[in-house]
């Protein structure tokens, strides 16, 4: 379940990408099947491990195919990487989990080559706010989101950083209903069973092409996720 679109971010083999707050891994592992040389970087010690992990098991599966790794924890806040040092970075759901939003974008451009291109993801500022009315433990759990983005907010942020915007998407149009019903019945009750019925039929749903293809109608109805690509100015790659 991708939220940033490799073809939009013109990926190629070889090129050097990081993600940055991987998490499960799942942008990583796209990533090293287009014979990337990845970067999975979290603060969180045992997801990198996950991570790790399963591209070791892809590697031993094909080893004529995919890329090349290396897995480090590390603060988005202050990356451990050299100016210009990637050719993409996707950093997916990670700034509403902090404040120092501005700090971020700034590292992020920092360590991306000129003419590099970005993949920013965010929640969306409507689904956020519904969740919070719905729900006074979505902003207070530890760990959780602490804040909303105003689409025209984080786009005047990121060029404040020095990223040029040249595409917004919208995705997963289908969680934002799970998110809503764990709202209502209590984000504390995972066992809920409805909820617990609409994530069985979302999982099932990522299998089927009819559904996904209906997805794409509800990502501008109710996404979940909104996405800005963009990249550094500068001299051509």
């Amino acid at each position: 379940m991708l939220t940033a679109d490799y073809d939009l971010l013109e990926v190629k083999p070889g090129q050097r990408i990081l993600d940055a707050g991987c998490g499960a891994g799942r942008h990583c592992f796209e990533a090293f099947r287009r014979g990337m040389e990845v970067y999975p970087l979290d603060y969180s010690l045992e997801e990198v491990k996950k991570v790790m992990y399963s591209l070791v098991a892809a590697a031993e599966a094909d080893k004529k195919k995919g890329g090349k790794w290396q897995h480090l924890t590390g603060d988005v806040h202050n990356l451990p990487f050299a100016e210009n040092y990637f050719d993409r970075i996707i950093c997916s759901e990670v700034l509403e989990h902090t404040w120092q939003d501005s700090t971020v974008l700034k590292e992020l451009t920092r360590i991306l080559k000129p003419r590099g291109r970005i993949a920013i993801t965010t929640p969306t500022f409507f689904t956020e706010y519904a969740y919070d009315k719905l729900s006074p433990l979505y902003f207070t759990n530890p760990g959780g989101h602490i804040r909303k983005f105003l689409p025209q907010e984080l786009a005047r942020k990121l060029e404040l950083a020095g990223l040029k915007v040249y595409a917004v998407r919208f995705k997963h149009g289908f969680h934002s209903p799970y998110w809503l019903l764990r709202c209502i019945f209590g984000l504390e009750d995972e066992q809920h069973p409805i909820p617990k019925a609409y994530r069985w039929a979302l999982v099932k749903s990522m299998y089927s092409k009819t559904m996904s293809k209906t997805e794409k109608l509800f990502d501008y109805i109710c996404p979940k996720s909104i996405i800005f690509y963009a990249w550094k100015s500068g001299i051509k790659e």
